[in-house]
């Protein structure tokens, strides 16, 4: 075997990267466990002794902490004043739970993947699977959090307007199914933004069912949105105007069936939106940071789910065209198209 030292060891810097990445992440979870991150961004600089009585921490942990972050580049050191400092743009992101920016979450769903590893290596080697509600419970609210942050960012200002007539349907008083809630943020945002229209979130997991009841509460919007645990092959109610899910279809069990179900849900001129994971049909296309993110959670959260039922686990990264043939040779529909998209999410529209 022949080495190319030089590629060797542009690879082996990679490889630190990355291994710094993977260790530091559990940092970024402590940060915002204890409020670190929170602290910095409304205090301005501060030394270790300084944060720490803040947040009512040890010094000495607060201390490596910082330096830790200081070293990822997400915090600023100045060795003059011995001060370390959150600058706006990461304090955007890791501070800020309503910002569009906001991907603490994320961390907390890489914390779950590893929960999981024992489990997905005999998974492996025998094809099985690993339902959703069996993930560590860190997961729930990770997912939550970081997909709120691109509903917050996109959802009322850009893909409703995107969609066929939509917009004005729910400023006149729609109806509405939120299918794969979750934790309710989707449901809770669309409730916010459309006071005259009401909202049926459903879901398989009963623990994101009472949080999102609860959550609904706290937001002044128990009035108009319910929660309920449903598959997405029988969830009750009929002549729904938008039909919603977001970020789950490739996760389930019968996507087909769940299709079928929309179809059936909708009203006549009714809508379902159904948001995806960015990515292209041909995988190689999908071969970078953003593919890399939805593989890795693709292979260790979505198959298993679908997996676990025997279903055609579609990944994080099904593609466009594989969507359409749920949708349409599948599902029943007869209109289909891509009305819009960012660089994380396809925002796909269907019509009976």
């Amino acid at each position: 075997m022949t080495i190319d030292e030089t590629k060797l060891n542009a690879f082996m810097g990679k490889v630190v990267g990355d291994l710094g990445a993977t260790m530091s992440s559990a940092l970024i979870v402590l940060g915002d466990r204890l409020g670190l991150y929170r602290a910095m961004a409304a205090t301005g600089p501060v030394t270790a002794a300084q944060l720490a009585r803040r947040t009512e921490t040890a010094e000495r942990y607060v201390g490596e902490w910082l330096n830790a972050q200081a070293a990822a580049g997400y915090v600023v050191y100045d060795a003059t004043s011995g001060r370390y400092a959150l600058p706006p743009e990461q304090a955007f992101a890791l501070a800020d739970d309503d910002s569009p920016a906001a991907v603490v979450g994320a961390f907390s769903v890489a914390r779950a993947m590893w929960s999981a590893l024992d489990r997905m290596e005999a998974n492996f080697r025998t094809g099985g699977g690993l339902e959703w509600g069996q993930q560590h419970p860190c997961l729930f609210e990770g997912t939550e959090r970081f997909f709120r942050a691109g509903y917050i960012g996109n959802l009322i200002g850009s893909w409703i307007p995107a969609l066929d007539g939509v917009q004005a349907k729910l400023a006149a008083g729609a109806k509405v199914a939120d299918v794969g809630c979750g934790c309710g943020a989707s449901t809770i945002l669309m409730a916010k933004a459309f006071p005259k229209s009401t909202f049926r979130g459903f879901d398989s997991h009963q623990a994101s069912i009472d949080t999102a009841t609860r959550r609904a509460k706290e937001a002044g919007v128990a009035d108009r949105v319910t929660f309920s645990v449903a598959q997405a092959t029988d969830y009750p109610g009929t002549a729904y105007d938008l039909v919603a899910h977001f970020d789950c279809l490739h996760d389930m069990e019968d996507p087909a069936g769940a299709a079928r179900h929309a179809r059936r849900t909708l009203a006549m001129d009714g809508t379902w939106l159904i948001v995806e994971p960015f990515s292209s049909d041909r995988p190689e296309e999908n071969h970078n940071p953003v593919g890399r993110i939805y593989y890795s959670a693709s292979t260790l959260l979505c198959v298993p789910h679908s997996l676990a039922h025997q279903g055609p686990a579609l990944g994080a990264q099904a593609g466009e065209a594989r969507l359409r043939d749920v949708v349409i040779a599948q599902g029943g529909f007869s209109r289909f198209r891509r009305a819009a998209e960012t660089p994380f999410n396809l925002i796909l529209e269907a019509r009976p």
